[in-house]
């Protein structure tokens, strides 16, 4: 069995991965700064981190002190430290620069100058978010041609052109499910360190001869997830609206589209590529491989909530925000051997029971949405 570090391991997939990697034999070491923006000023609910085969380090991967201790003795590094949300990343670039991109490149510099490091492999959390707006094809003049459009100009956006029309015929280009083999396009400056992280650990790796796997995550949701931060997770947003009795505000039209997963699936995505018995070293889709439009979205947790549809298609829009990516997961089944498990309905239904076991945190909503209208970079 492999003694495992997880980076921000007491947040939300990390509190997941840590129940499926110590109930399959591992032993867990977590490094969390715990942020407030995260956990809250006061982090509750963590008595789980002092259970069996857990140690838990309270630190930041951006100190190299911390690093080089958490790193000692480790098997197996999955790092999932990172600060997240695209329309933030905008206006804080160099923390998200420092804690994405640093953090990263400190994890590998402690481990090309420890000769006694005893890394196999590091699982990188990336994100989809690094497609950009992933693949289309025309489904009038070039079925079986895939193209990869810009990301929207704030024009665009301003004049509601949300979708993508054929340069050659002015169809309305079709999302196609995104290969690891499609180009990198990052949109965000939140997609475009992941991006970095994943070519650091890819390069590193290689020359220290560490296996890796980039596991590029879907839109995560399910128990567990932060409440608090307005700035990451549609459905925690929603959820706290729909508890205090209030619209759910749909951005654009409404049919813009995601590919959701339970936490609980990539926790055990996560757990095949800790487990996996070759070389990996190589890009991996974690999603269910389905589309499903955020207008969707709202009303299955409106379902699951028990109460009555309160949908209002607001216009608005955020620079940055893609128009339709959802994953293909051919890679996950054939090299980890792992096929996402939990439905949508499933999903849903587990997340709402969980909140609802919550205390009602406040909306912020508003607060954010204002902020990045001061910023520009919402209309």
């Amino acid at each position: 069995m492999n003694k495992v570090l997880i980076t921000g391991g007491a947040g939300f997939i990390g509190t997941h991965l840590t129940r499926v990697l110590i109930l399959a034999g591992h032993s867990v070491r977590i490094l969390d700064c715990m942020a407030p923006q995260i956990h809250g000023e006061i982090p509750a609910g963590l008595d789980w981190l002092s259970g069996p085969g857990i140690e838990f380090m309270r630190g930041s991967v951006t100190d190299e002190a911390v690093m080089r201790k958490a790193l000692n003795g480790i098997d197996v590094v999955v790092h999932l430290a990172a600060e997240t949300g695209t329309g933030q990343s905008m206006y804080e670039i160099a923390r998200y620069n420092a804690v994405n991109v640093g953090g990263t490149a400190l994890l590998l510099d402690v481990l090309a100058n420890d000769p006694k490091r005893s890394v196999k492999r590091i699982v990188l959390a990336s994100s989809r978010s690094i497609y950009g707006e992933g693949a289309y094809t025309c489904p009038v003049c070039s079925p079986d041609r895939r193209r990869y459009p810009k990301s929207r100009a704030m024009s665009q956006l301003a004049a509601h052109q949300w979708e993508y029309a054929c340069d050659q015929c002015a169809a309305t280009l079709q999302p196609m499910a995104t290969h690891e083999s499609d180009p990198a396009k990052p949109a965000s400056i939140y997609a475009a360190t992941k991006y970095a992280q994943e070519d650091l650990v890819r390069v590193a790796g290689q020359a220290l001869g560490i296996d890796y796997a980039l596991l590029r995550l879907q839109n995560v949701y399910g128990e567990g997830q932060s409440l608090n931060n307005p700035y990451t997770g549609i459905l925690s947003i929603f959820s706290t609206r729909i508890r205090r009795g209030q619209h759910l505000p749909i951005f654009e039209d409404g049919h813009e589209t995601r590919d959701f997963v339970h936490v609980e699936d990539v926790a055990r995505s996560f757990l095949a590529a800790v487990e996996h018995s070759g070389v990996v070293s190589q890009a991996i889709n974690v999603g269910m491989g389905v589309k499903t439009t955020v207008e969707g979205i709202a009303e299955h947790l409106a379902d699951a909530f028990g109460v009555q549809r309160h949908l209002v298609t607001t216009n608005e829009y955020r620079l940055g925000d893609i128009r339709h990516n959802f994953a293909d997961i051919n890679r996950l089944q054939t090299v980890l051997g792992y096929r996402p498990k939990i439905t949508l309905a499933e999903g849903m239904q587990r997340f709402a029971e969980w909140v609802n076991t919550q205390a009602l945190p406040e909306d912020k909503l508003k607060r954010a949405n204002d902020e990045l209208k001061a910023r520009g970079l919402m209309g």
